[in-house]
């Protein structure tokens, strides 16, 4: 649906309006989730959304970069577990990338809201 593309050289098939797009719907669950008092962690809403949208962001890197180096090792699938879906690495490679960085961001507010 998306007309300008992300990366076309790397991921053909993303483009802004699908990271726009993920950044609305991060925002919106969000909030949602502060609202509830399901995060970790609490937060002025508008620290919230900052550290949303920089885990989406994050996320994005995460699935070019795979992508890339899938590119660069000329491999098309990283394994042959789910066939035509780009192997279990291209499910989890976004996943993998916000893990570690929100793993460190709750550190870091944990010991600062203590």
């Amino acid at each position: 649906m998306g007309k300008r593309k992300l990366a076309p050289t790397i991921s053909p098939n993303k483009s802004w309006e699908g990271a726009i797009g993920a950044v609305i719907c991060v925002a919106i669950y969000t909030i949602v989730l502060q609202q509830q008092g399901w995060l970790p962690i609490t937060l002025p809403w508008w620290q919230t959304l900052c550290l949303a949208v920089i885990l989406t962001a994050v996320s994005i890197c995460g699935d070019l970069l795979e992508s890339w180096l899938k590119r660069v090792g000329g491999v098309k699938d990283s394994s042959q577990l789910l066939p035509g879906h780009g192997g279990v690495f291209d499910r989890v490679d976004s996943l993998i990338a916000v893990l570690s960085v929100y793993a460190a961001l709750l550190a870091c507010f944990s010991k600062v809201i203590s």
